[in-house]
């Protein structure tokens, strides 16, 4: 066996197409192991921690390619392969017409002048640029980027709430406008519910609870998972349930964030309440109802049944601690508050800036969990592990085939939440199949799932 880095100054790749430059070249005979990335503090970091020796002088503007091969011989090879999948990955279609792109967001718009709303998904410090061009030309825009500085953030806003405007974002993972999808989005049936969403993953957790129960929802505005925190102060929030509120197919309006700030929170509890169309609060935090609750609490107010929320398979008991890792930080922050940390639980959003720096959201990269997967599964401190499994378009299209081998390899009893639809293109039952085959038990609700981890090491939330 032998290790191969190298970099390469200046060239660039964004972070999915060097995701699938890597698993292709993995799959070439005699190469063990394949990372061509950025070479950004995090993916140094998870290339030392893999064996690989990285040059002292990369810097984020060097792309590193690091393999493992099985002996030097497959070198030759194993690069041609890195060189033709960059090639593959920038290809046009043949036949196309070779019209150049626009270079910003106001050139953009100036040949699209029809488009309503506009969707940034570049490197968070350059955002602010492209979302302005939008806002200044009267657009609603959905910023995906994360790394955005909050103060950024509150100015976009501020200038947005001027003009009419709504930001969705920074950092808004999910979001249905006027039945589209846009980002992590499931596929649900239009309906009665308008959804405001300081929070991705506990949107996507609302919508599959609904869906379950068979309420679809007409709007789900994502608002970015700050926007209810002390700086931002629920700028784009009042703009979101102002335009719910002016919908006739509303009839009821669900405010989901991470633990927001309370004095925020309060205001726009206020401001809710000035509003025509009824409003429902699911707001996480200590002493709160969790999202299955507050999806319960729904229903019973549009007069709908609560359903039985499923489980499949049937996990054994454990002794330790939960660890819980997880690619939704709503879902994750919902589990650290049910279980809590004081019995050595521990939790880990891989969604997290920190984690995403360089690279893509661990819903379509799952390498960095399942690395962490493993180290947790061979710790003998580990009782249950906790995971999550979020569909939707824009997801990976077969989380639970990634996560099966190492489901099966682990001792632990395994508890996993599947967020998700029916109409998801992962095929939500196949998924679940397949994780209870490898040896999971499998919740729809992320807070029931939870107690059961808790459940499965004799103690109680």
């Amino acid at each position: 066996m032998t290790n191969h880095v190298e970099l390469r100054p200046g060239a660039y790749a964004d972070s999915v197409t060097l995701l699938q430059v890597s698993r292709a070249v993995q799959g070439l005979d005699g190469v063990l192991a394949a990372q061509v990335a950025m070479a950004t503090a995090l993916n140094i970091e998870v290339l030392v921690e893999m064996g690989f020796d990285v040059p002292a002088e990369a810097t984020t503007n060097d792309l590193v390619v690091a393999l493992r091969l099985a002996d030097a011989d497959a070198l030759p090879v194993a690069l041609a392969g890195v060189d033709q999948a960059l090639r593959d990955a920038n290809r046009r279609p043949e036949g196309s017409s070779e019209i150049a792109a626009p270079r910003t967001t106001a050139s953009a718009l100036r040949r699209t002048p029809e488009a309503a709303v506009v969707v940034v998904s570049v490197p968070g410090p350059s955002a602010l640029v492209e979302a302005m061009d939008a806002v200044d030309a009267g657009r609603d825009v959905l910023i995906f980027s994360d790394n955005v500085p909050v103060e950024q953030e509150v100015a976009l806003k501020r200038a947005a709430a001027e003009r009419g405007v709504l930001v969705m974002g920074p950092d808004c993972g999910t979001a249905v406008v006027g039945g589209l999808g846009l980002g992590f989005a499931n596929v649900v049936s239009p309906g009665p519910v308008g959804i405001v969403a300081a929070s991705g993953t506990g949107c996507q957790q609302l919508l599959a609870l609904l869906d379950h129960a068979g309420v679809g929802v007409t709007s789900a505005l994502g608002v970015g998972g700050r926007d209810l925190s002390a700086e931002v102060r629920g700028v784009s929030t009042r703009e979101a349930l102002r335009r719910l509120d002016s919908d006739p197919a509303v009839e009821l309006i669900v405010v989901i964030s991470k633990p927001p700030a309370p004095d925020v929170a309060a205001e726009i509890e206020e401001y809710a309440g000035t509003l025509a169309t009824p409003v429902e609060f699911a707001l996480l935090g200590a002493g709160k109802p969790d999202l299955t609750a507050a999806t319960e609490a729904v229903l019973r107010r549009l007069g709908r049944d609560v359903p039985a929320w499923p489980v499949v398979g049937s996990a054994s008991p454990g002794s330790g601690a939960i660890r819980g890792l997880f690619v939704g930080g709503t879902l994750k922050s919902e589990a650290q508050l049910i279980a809590g940390t004081d019995a050595g639980h521990t939790f880990v959003d891989f969604g997290d800036d920190e984690y995403t720096t360089g690279r893509a959201h661990p819903m379509i990269d799952p390498s960095l969990r399942l690395d962490h997967l493993g180290r947790a599964a061979a710790d003998p401190a580990t009782g249950v592990l906790l995971l999550d499994v979020v569909l939707g378009h824009g997801a990976e299209p077969d989380p639970a085939a990634l996560l099966a081998p190492a489901i099966a390899a682990a001792t632990q009893p395994v508890v996993v939440a599947v967020v998700g639809t029916d109409g998801d293109p992962q095929g939500r039952d196949r998924q679940v199949r397949a994780l209870v085959d490898a040896g999971a038990e499998v919740h729809l609700s992320n807070a029931g799932a939870t107690r059961r981890a808790l459940e499965l090491l004799g103690a109680s939330s």
